[in-house]
C-alpha cells in the first residue's frame, strides 16, 4: 500500500518543551496582562480553554498527557484589554486524589494503585474490582442548552460557570441515554439542536450510538434532558470497535468514521486485573479498511452504503457538505495511528536525539484530505471505495502537516467553505498557526522559533462580510522562558500580528476551547 503522502522532512536538534507539560497553580482572581499592539476594540468576550494541568500527587505521576487533571482558563476580552483566570476542576477524580495526595482514580495512561494501608490480601482483591469510569473532563468545553461544560470521553461532563470557573453540576449521559460515554466533540445544527456520538456495551457486544439534544430547555434545571440516540450502528467487530476522538456532520446527515484504531475490550476490561493501563488496550490494525458511515439527521436511517478508504487515523473533521450529488468529508489524518502513544510523559520531557526519534514518528505528520462521497440511492447493502485528494500543496510537509482545525463555524459549518486553520506540528505540540485558502491550496503562516501555540479559535468581526473578516486567537507559550506566556491575536485575512496579551503565570499546553462573545 502506497502511503497517503510524502512525509516530512526529518528533524533534528529539536527544543525540549518539558516545561509546557508540567503542573502549575490556579489563577482564579482575574490577572491582568501588559498588552503589546493593539486588541481591536470590537473583540469582547472570553476565550475559554481546557486542558491538562497538574501532573502528580504526594510522589505518584501520572503516566500520560491525556491523564493529567483538568485546568479551565478563561481569557476575559474587553475594549482592548485582557485578564487571565484559572481553575483546577473539582471533579470526583481531583478531589479524591487530593485528599489521599495521590492518584486513586485510573486515568487513560495511569493505572491507580491499590491502597497501601491496605493487607497483601486486600490489595490483591482490590484487583478484580470493576473499574470505574473517570470524570476527569480536560479535554474541551461545550454547549448545550445554553450552559457551558466541560467534557472528556466518558459519561461525565460538568457544569461549569463561565464567568468563575466554578465546577457547578456532575451530568452523567448515561442517565439520559443509553450510552457510557460521548465525544467532547459536538456538532450544533443550524436549529440548535446538538448532535454527538457515544458508545455503548452490552451482552451483545458495543454499538457506536448518534445523539441528538433539543436546543431548549423545559426548565431552569434541564442539563440533557429530551436527548435521544437517534440511531444505533453495529461495529465490524463487536469485541473490538473503533476509537474515536469526533466525527463530521453535513447538512442531512451524520457521518461516523470507522477507523482502524481498535479498542480490544477484553483487554481494556481486563486491565486493572493484569495491572495494565486502559491505553494497553487500543491497538492500530493498518490493514483493514477505513469505513464512512452515514446517517440521516432527519429519519435516524443509516444509509446501506458502505464508503471504504484505506486504513488511515482521524482525530479531527475540519468540515462536510454536500455538493452536486456528493458528501464531502474534509479532515485531518494519517496513515498511520499509533500517535497517542508517543504522548506518554516521558516522551514529552525527552531532548536530545531520543526527543528527535519521537518526533520524527510518521503518525505525527497529519495531512488534510478531501474524500468524495457520492449520494446516489441505494436499498441494498454495497461497498464503495470512495476517492480522496490532498487539500494542501507539498509546503504544509516544511510545517509538519496539520492538526487541531477550525472554521468559521457559524457561517461555514456543514457548508462549502474557503478557509480553515490550524496548528502546524514540526514538534509533539503545535509549533505554528497555518491558515489554508482552499482556492490554490495557499497557505499563510505564523511561525517564531520558541514558542508554541495552541488551537486556533476564529472569531468573526461583528460586521463580517467575507469568509475570514475576524481574528484568531492562540495561546502561545515557550519553554525557556518563566511566566511568558501571552495571547496571540492575528488577524485572519492577513495572518498578520496585531496584538499580544503578556500573562504574567505559566500555562501547561491545552487541549481545545472556544470563545464567549459578549455584548
Amino acid at each position: 500500500m502506497s502511503r497517503i503522502k510524502p512525509q516530512s522532512p526529518e528533524l533534528s536538534g529539536l527544543q525540549c518543551i518539558a516545561p509546557l507539560v508540567r503542573s502549575v497553580e490556579e489563577s482564579p482572581e482575574p490577572v491582568p496582562t501588559t498588552v503589546k499592539g493593539t486588541i481591536p476594540a470590537w473583540v469582547r468576550g472570553s476565550l475559554l480553554r481546557n486542558g491538562p494541568g497538574k501532573f502528580e500527587f504526594g510522589n505518584q505521576t501520572f503516566n500520560h498527557w491525556f491523564d493529567g487533571m483538568a485546568l479551565m482558563h478563561r481569557f476575559q476580552i474587553a475594549d482592548g484589554h485582557v485578564t487571565y483566570s484559572s481553575r483546577f476542576l473539582r471533579s470526583d477524580s481531583y478531589n479524591s486524589n487530593c485528599e489521599l495526595n495521590r492518584i486513586v482514580v485510573t486515568e487513560f495512561g495511569t493505572l491507580a494503585l491499590p491502597d497501601p494501608c491496605k493487607n497483601l490480601f486486600q490489595r490483591f482483591l482490590s484487583r478484580f474490582e470493576r473499574m470505574k469510569p473517570t470524570d476527569n473532563a480536560n479535554v474541551s468545553f461545550v454547549k448545550y442548552k445554553g450552559d457551558y461544560y466541560v467534557s472528556t470521553e466518558t459519561n461525565f461532563m460538568h457544569k461549569v460557570d463561565p464567568e468563575t470557573l466554578e465546577t457547578k453540576e456532575k451530568v452523567d449521559w448515561s442517565n439520559f441515554v443509553a450510552v457510557n460515554g460521548a465525544t467532547a466533540h459536538p456538532h450544533v445544527d443550524l436549529d440548535g439542536t446538538v448532535y454527538n456520538m457515544g458508545n455503548s456495551y452490552d451482552r451483545k457486544g458495543t454499538s457506536y450510538n448518534i445523539i441528538s439534544v433539543p436546543p431548549e430547555k423545559d426548565s431552569p434545571s434541564d442539563t440533557l434532558h429530551g436527548a435521544k440516540v437517534l440511531c444505533s450502528i453495529t461495529p465490524a467487530d463487536k469485541n473490538r470497535p473503533s476509537y474515536y476522538h469526533s466525527f463530521a456532520m453535513s447538512k442531512n446527515y451524520v457521518v461516523f468514521i470507522e477507523q482502524p484504531i481498535k479498542l480490544d475490550l477484553f483487554k481494556i476490561m481486563t486491565c486493572k486485573m493484569r495491572g495494565k493501563n486502559i491505553c494497553d488496550g487500543i491497538y492500530w490494525d493498518p490493514n483493514q479498511d477505513t469505513l464512512f458511515h452515514l446517517v440521516d439527521k432527519h429519519n435516524g436511517k443509516v444509509c446501506p452504503v458502505k464508503y471504504h478508504t484505506r486504513a488511515l487515523a482521524t482525530f479531527h473533521q475540519i468540515n462536510a457538505f454536500e455538493q452536486d450529488g456528493f458528501l464531502i468529508v474534509d479532515m485531518c489524518c494519517s496513515d498511520d495511528g499509533q500517535a497517542i502513544n508517543n504522548y506518554f510523559i516521558q516522551n514529552l520531557h525527552k531532548s536530545g536525539e531520543a526527543l528527535d526519534k519521537v518526533t520524527n514518528d510518521p503518525s505525527l505528520s497529519p495531512c488534510t484530505l478531501h474524500h468524495l462521497l457520492h449520494l446516489k440511492e441505494h436499498s441494498i447493502d454495497i461497498s464503495v471505495f470512495c476517492t480522496f485528494e490532498d487539500l494542501h500543496g507539498d509546503d504544509l510537509l516544511d510545517y509538519g502537516g496539520m492538526e487541531f482545525p477550525n472554521i468559521h463555524y457559524d457561517r461555514c459549518n456543514t457548508r462549502p467553505y474557503r478557509y480553515f486553520y490550524g496548528c502546524g506540528f514540526r514538534h509533539l505540540v503545535g509549533d505554528s498557526l497555518i491558515k489554508m485558502d482552499l482556492e490554490g491550496k495557499k497557505l499563510k503562516t505564523w511561525c517564531k522559533p520558541g514558542f508554541y501555540p495552541s488551537e486556533p479559535i476564529f472569531v468573526p468581526s461583528l460586521d463580517a462580510e467575507e469568509e475570514d473578516d475576524g481574528v484568531i486567537l492562540s495561546v502561545v507559550l515557550t519553554p525557556t522562558d518563566d511566566k511568558s506566556t501571552f495571547l496571540l491575536v492575528l488577524d485572519a485575512k492577513t495572518f498578520e500580528e496585531l496584538g499580544r496579551a503578556e500573562v504574567p503565570v505559566n500555562i501547561p499546553y491545552g487541549f481545545h476551547g472556544t470563545f464567549n462573545s459578549s455584548s
